[in-house]
């Protein structure tokens, strides 16, 4: 039996049984994602970690998801789909078991790296793979397809909670192994499995016709940002200093692979398709970055309600998962760039109320931004899928991978000045004397700011005498929470530049005569235009010389 063959070669129930073990597999890392956000706690105070290693371990689970998504989707036409998915159940079996045997900081970050290792190379496959296999509804698959995420989120966090309420004292070991449901679910659903062939590689558009669409412009932002990463990385585990302009020097190599892949392709690449992956900055630092200033805001309403705070996760990943689950009905409607920029509307709307909500308004402004961040991401690929087929996997990946490379590069550290900003502001009014001697100053790309330094300011406090130090540290409590909310009208500007953005490439669609997707024929050959229905011409040119809205 063939591993692969053409999608319409696929029976109804093959293709079934292929979605719903990709959507297994997404889940499978969503688990392990669970694991690590409700149980970081435990194995950190189990083996004396700081919260720095508490943070690299849950960092290694997550940066190298961006380098195994570009760098398969670059071997895929050498492997196809179905050797990668046996290597990512290993990896991803790896990372639960030996994570439940780990004797410290060393083997949980090995652990943790083999989970982003094994992410990666799902999202690699099964992207491409709905793609290919449902090339008339795309967006709507693609979508259906990533409520396994929040599915994982949901099914992953609740046995955690429920075990722990039933077994006291319950060791955090025994919960990363429910990863392994999921996982050796898909891996047997995968078994039987026949795969289709690309349709890039299907329709005869050659390997370099499909470099062609990332071209110069998204090779450079997204071989910048792995660089950075990379580099983050080396700085944190070994001997190796960084430099202090470490991120321009990482542009500046980025620049570099952007012009060894304009060289060789000779193209600028898509704008279009650069402009998804400059907003992909927007919309992880929007769904991603602000996950964790909301769970902080939801942990005290909870705690008066005597629930687990770790339901605040579940709660809003639950929503996403109904959600996407019915993407069709909503898709009926709304085109992907007018439906991405409604997302934008409700995430600004709830992150605005967040930062003013109280009691039970807190619930309700915390579904309107749950309900706006649903559709990011998914909408995002569908997108990229519909109007740049040619480029298959590689544009695919690499626009989900600029995602997930910027929450760590500029999203999270943004948000993180945001909130030393807003405390060192409010400090200045409220406790000058605290400011003056424990102000320092940072920076942030070309942003200079001062800051709080803690060490510092506990220090100084406790100086002071009795009564005086227990009202700092009362005032500080007050700015420390404010800044919380600060940080929410702040991250809320993100959104708000997605509106605009997403609106004005709806509009240039409708201008155009609606939004209609790119259709590869297998006449398209290794670089004539595609057959399309209602494509604008710029979209028959593959000289990365295109006329396309910027």
């Amino acid at each position: 039996m063939k591993a692969h063959v053409p999608a319409e070669e696929l029976t109804d129930k093959e293709k079934k049984l292929l979605f719903w073990a990709s959507f297994l597999s997404l889940t499978a890392a969503g688990f392990g994602f669970s694991f690590r956000v409700a149980k970081m706690g435990d194995y950190g105070a189990a083996f004396d970690l700081t919260n720095q290693q508490i943070g690299q371990v849950f960092g290694a689970s997550l940066w190298p998801i961006a380098i195994t998504m570009i760098g398969g989707s670059l071997l895929l036409d050498k492997v196809g789909f179905k050797m990668p998915m046996f290597v990512a159940f290993a990896l991803q079996a790896i990372s639960s078991v030996g994570t439940a045997t780990a004797g410290g900081y060393t083997s949980l970050y090995l652990f943790a790296f083999c989970a982003g290792l094994g992410h990666g190379i799902v999202e690699a496959v099964i992207n491409p793979v709905c793609a290919a296999v449902y090339p008339k509804d795309k967006t709507k698959m693609l979508t259906i397809l990533h409520a396994a995420w929040p599915a994982g989120l949901v099914f992953g966090t609740l046995p955690i909670i429920t075990a722990d309420w039933l077994i006291d004292g319950l060791s955090w070991k025994i919960h990363s192994l429910w990863m392994l449901i999921p996982v050796f679910a898909y891996m047997v659903m995968y078994l039987p499995c026949k795969f289709p062939v690309d349709e890039r590689i299907k329709a005869g558009v050659s390997y370099l016709d499909m470099l062609k669409q990332v071209g110069f412009l998204s090779a450079f932002l997204a071989g910048g940002m792995m660089i950075y990463e990379i580099g983050n990385q080396v700085d944190a585990l070994t001997g190796w200093t960084k430099p202090d302009n470490w991120f321009y020097a990482a542009m500046g190599m980025g620049a570099a692979v952007g012009v060894i892949m304009g060289g060789l392709t000779k193209s600028f690449g898509k704008p279009l398709f650069f402009l998804m992956c400059c907003t992909m900055i927007p919309v992880a630092t929007a769904e991603l970055a602000t996950d964790g200033w909301i769970k902080k805001l939801m942990t005290p309403v909870l705690s008066e309600m005597k629930i687990d705070a770790a339901f605040a996760l579940v709660f809003s990943a639950f929503i996403m998962l109904i959600l996407r689950m019915f993407a069709g009905s909503i898709l009926h409607f709304f085109s992907p760039p007018a439906l991405l920029c409604l997302s934008g509307l409700g995430s600004a709307i709830g992150l605005f109320w967040l930062s003013e909500a109280t009691g039970i308004a807190v619930f309700l402004a915390f579904v309107c931004y749950a309900m706006g961040q649903t559709y990011y991401w998914p909408c995002v690929l569908g997108f990229v899928s519909e109007r740049y087929p040619e480029g298959g996997a590689l544009t695919l990946n690499t626009v989900s991978a600029c995602g997930l490379l910027s929450v760590g590069i500029i999203g999270g550290p943004l948000l993180g000045v945001a909130f030393d900003k807003s405390i060192y502001n409010n400090a200045q009014k409220e406790l000058p004397q605290v400011v003056a001697q424990a102000e320092v100053g940072a920076n942030f790309l070309w942003m200079k700011h001062k800051a709080i330094d803690p060490a510092k300011k506990d220090a100084f406090i406790g100086t002071l005498p009795e009564a005086e130090k227990k009202s700092a540290k009362e005032k500080f409590t007050v700015i420390n929470n404010s800044a919380g909310r600060d940080v929410l009208v702040f991250a809320a500007w993100f959104p708000c530049t997605l509106i605009l953005v997403f609106g004005a490439i709806a509009l240039y669609f409708k201008s155009q005569g609606g939004y209609k997707p790119v259709e590869l024929s297998e006449a398209s050959g290794g670089g004539g235009g595609p057959g399309t229905e209602g494509a604008t011409t710029s979209e028959d040119d593959d000289s990365g010389d295109d006329e396309e809205p910027a």
